[in-house]
């Protein structure tokens, strides 16, 4: 496989893709100055060296579903076997190993929190070396919806305007909040596959008409039922340093906390989640002396925290992957 070094123009397509994950290819390059295979040449170099992917997800709420962070300890002999278990799962997503195999962290999806919740653990991996489960409800995504925007951008806030999905419409006008159906099954499953998929394609899953698949999928966007995230490999940024962090927080800071966590350029995901660990953080540094800066000057500065805990990501077996719609 080539080795993949992105220049300004990877840079950029990248970055409209975080701003809106189905532009077309025509509307990026116009934007860009560039032309339609130019970008189309681009992005599928990305795409097909695993380096970029854009994937269509569904906001757990919307349809009334819970998604949980469970953290595993482990023995480093068994912390690939059980993690790729766990990836193997339609109900598992971003699925990483850390602190040097000691520990594994998955997001798992339960459809109800009454029916399910209590069960969650009964259905993950059970073997004697797994030493303690905990799961974690999330609360509330306060970022990671858009991919990591924070340090790849690389357009101009009119070139951000210009690409913003409203901004494709002449006459945008309000639409009926939608509720999701079992029949967005396929739909969904598909998106989470390949975000950017063509309507023909999209009606092959379905067996929906293109018009029908085109109308469902603008509802489902517009009511926020589902977002488009991209996947993109931080050490093509120059960003080798990942963490998980887990912040404990004074309940009266929280949404200070939370929200201002979701403001730092290093975070590539944060979210209030239930424990005494009360607000979790994917954290991406150039380097561990930049990890370092980041917890003493950004973390140190928040009022409120009262403990932060890291562990560094040693390998990641899944990103995004969650389909269930049903």
């Amino acid at each position: 496989m080539d080795v993949i070094v992105l220049d300004e123009l990877d840079r950029q397509l990248a970055h409209a893709l975080q701003v809106d994950g189905r532009a077309a290819f025509s509307r990026i390059a116009a934007v860009l100055g560039t032309s339609d295979r130019t970008i189309a040449r681009r992005y599928g170099r990305l795409r097909q060296s695993g380096a970029l992917r854009v994937v269509g997800l569904a906001h757990a709420a919307a349809l009334g579903h819970v998604d949980w962070l469970v953290r595993m300890r482990c023995t480093p002999d068994v912390a690939v076997p059980v993690g790729t278990a766990l990836a193997r799962r339609a109900d598992t997503s971003w699925v990483t190993i850390l602190s040097g195999g000691t520990e594994i962290s998955c997001i798992t999806r339960t459809r109800t929190q009454a029916a399910e919740g209590d069960l969650l653990l009964q259905k993950l991996p059970r073997t004697p070396r797994v030493t303690a489960v905990t799961a974690h409800c999330i609360l509330r995504l306060t970022a990671g919806t858009k991919g990591w925007p924070g340090r790849t951008a690389a357009l101009s806030s009119d070139q951000v305007d210009a690409l913003s999905p409203d901004a494709a419409e002449e006459h945008p006008v309000p639409r009926e909040p939608v509720v999701p159906t079992a029949a967005d099954n396929s739909l969904l499953t598909a998106l989470a596959a390949d975000g950017r998929a063509g309507y023909p394609a999209l009606a092959a899953a379905t067996g929906w008409s293109e018009t029908t698949v085109r109308r469902r999928l603008d509802e489902l966007r517009r009511s926020n039922v589902m977002y488009f995230n991209v996947e993109i490999e931080p050490a093509l940024f120059g960003y080798r340093a990942e963490a998980s962090l887990w912040l404990t927080v004074a309940p009266a800071s929280l949404t200070t906390v939370a929200e201002a966590v979701a403001t730092h350029p290093q975070i590539g995901y944060a979210a209030a989640v239930t424990g005494s660990a009360n607000v979790t953080a994917s954290v991406i540094c150039r380097d561990l002396g930049d990890l370092y800066d980041y917890l003493a000057v950004d973390i140190g500065a928040l009022p409120g925290v009262v403990r932060a805990e890291t562990a560094p990501v040693v390998r990641r077996l899944k990103a995004a992957g969650t389909v269930l719609a049903e």
